[in-house]
């Protein structure tokens, strides 16, 4: 903790949300929960809630870096070998290619 933030502390002045978002960012903060339906004594539904709230650094510090293989949120993984099956799809189907279209336009 800075002296900043502990002169703060002392002095009873309330955090900035920015200050409080920066911190849970930077530290990470994990919400964890299971929510139970019973009736009588079967139980009908079990929910199970994990939450990480982090930045992506402090995600990828922990192991976590799942976006990165997401072809859909990751630059260009996939989108180019999608492009060509759809092509190809295209071709077989006798349908006019996304080229074809774009070069009539």
């Amino acid at each position: 903790m800075s002296s900043r933030e502990l002169d703060d502390y002392r002095s009873g002045q309330p955090a900035q949300l920015a200050d409080v978002l920066e911190r849970v960012l930077d530290k990470g903060i994990v919400i964890a929960g299971d929510i139970q339906i019973n009736l009588l004594d079967i139980e009908l539904l079990t929910v199970k809630i994990r939450l990480l709230i982090a930045s992506a650094d402090k995600a990828r510090e922990l192991g976590i870096d799942w976006w990165e293989g997401d072809a859909f949120l990751s630059k260009g993984n996939g989108h180019g070998e999608l492009e060509q099956r759809l092509r190809k799809l295209e071709e077989a189907a006798g349908l006019p290619t996304s080229e074809q279209q774009e070069s009539s336009d």
